[in-house]
C-alpha cells in the first residue's frame, strides 16, 4: 500500500477535474438547491472538514479509498475551493434551466 503525503497540495487541473465530478453528481440527482444551501452555510468550516476527513481517513479509506479521501479532504479544505463548486453547480443549475 503506497503511503499517502498528506501535506501535498492538489494540482489545479485535478482540483477542477473533482469539482466537476461532484457538480456532475449534484445536477443529476437536481439537488442544486439543498447542496448550494448546505455548502454555503458550512464554508466557514471548510478547513475543519478537510481536517476532519484526515481524522476519519481510517474510516473512510476502506469505503472510498485512502487516494479519494485524500484528494477530496484537500478540496474542501480551502474556502475558495467551496466558492468554486458552488459556482460550479450555478452554471450547471443555470444551464439545466434552458
Amino acid at each position: 500500500m503506497p503511503v499517502m503525503d498528506w501535506d501535498a497540495e492538489i494540482s489545479d487541473e485535478e482540483r477542477d477535474i473533482l469539482i466537476d465530478a461532484f457538480a456532475q453528481k449534484v445536477d443529476a440527482r437536481g439537488l442544486h438547491v439543498p447542496v448550494i444551501l448546505f455548502l454555503e452555510m458550512h464554508k466557514p468550516f471548510a478547513f475543519l472538514a478537510g481536517q476532519s476527513m484526515v481524522l476519519g481517513s481510517g474510516f473512510l479509506a476502506p469505503l472510498f479509498g485512502a487516494g479519494n479521501v485524500q484528494r477530496y479532504s484537500k478540496l474542501i479544505e480551502s474556502r475558495e475551493n467551496v466558492e468554486r463548486m458552488i459556482r460550479r453547480i450555478e452554471e450547471m443549475q443555470v444551464l439545466r434551466q434552458k
